[in-house]
């Protein structure tokens, strides 16, 4: 990447609200944080791959699979959308649900943070909680299997 490429692509960030910017090339991979005292560009040499990704790499659904167990085990409670995952409302508060607890559909199950909004996500379906398939702090997907109600 020529240096006035980059010079643009960091007064774009600097000008902006965005705080990190990556990009990838084929002569490499460029990734500029922008911190409290400026930003720090970092320029990562690509390796060309050994052999063309498109005979080798599989089909990659948009959603998480679900494993066959998991979905044998009952009914599953997914993320409705990408961010971090909190089973109560504040550290060291008591958690929304426990395995084995008996939920009512619209009871809150947990909080999913996404752009620091607390989004609490609901039980879909009446029963009691089986499993607790994410781990409290943890990134989850959009479609990621969080708890199976029974």
């Amino acid at each position: 990447m020529d240096l006035r490429k980059l010079k643009t692509l960091i007064d774009l960030v600097s000008e902006s609200n965005v705080s990190e910017l990556e990009i990838t090339e084929a002569e490499g991979k460029v990734r500029i944080v922008k911190g409290g005292g400026g930003m720090v560009p970092q320029y990562v040499q690509a390796m060309a791959p050994a052999a063309p990704l498109a005979a080798t790499a599989p089909l990659v659904s948009a959603e998480p699979a679900v494993p066959a167990e998991v979905a044998e085990a009952g009914h599953v409670t997914k993320s409705p959308m990408v961010g971090t995952f909190y089973r109560s409302a504040s550290p060291g508060a008591k958690s929304f649900v426990e395995i084995g607890d008996a939920v009512k559909e619209g009871d809150t199950l947990c909080i999913i943070e996404a752009m620091k909004i607390l989004n609490e996500i609901e039980a879909d379906k009446t029963g009691n909680v089986k499993r607790i398939l994410a781990e409290n702090g943890q990134a989850v997907e959009y479609g990621q299997p969080l708890f199976i109600i029974e």
